[in-house]
């Protein structure tokens, strides 16, 4: 797809495909319901397992706004970026 390779250009064939986003529900929730088509995108399908490797820590726990939920995905996805992962976003 264009829009991902032209977002991951430095995408490495060694590293896999990752998807980050943002929740108010655990990790292995929003993965059920990504798999189950709840409120997910088309891309829900290619998702195999959760990569718990690839999760900061557990101090990305609730943050206080919306906003600072997307200002840390974003940084999360760039961060693997750099390290050569193709990253989905929203």
């Amino acid at each position: 797809m264009k829009r991902f390779r032209e977002a991951n250009p430095d995408m490495r064939a060694d590293k896999p495909c990752l998807y980050v986003g943002l929740t108010s529900k655990s990790r292995k929730e929003r993965f059920e319901d990504h798999k189950a088509g709840h409120k997910s995108s088309r891309f829900a399908k290619y998702m195999v397992r959760l990569r718990p490797r690839y999760h900061k820590n557990e101090r990305w726990g609730p943050v206080e706004s919306h906003e600072e939920a997307s200002r840390l995905e974003v940084k999360r996805a760039e961060t693997l970026r750099r390290k050569g992962f193709g990253v989905w976003q929203n």
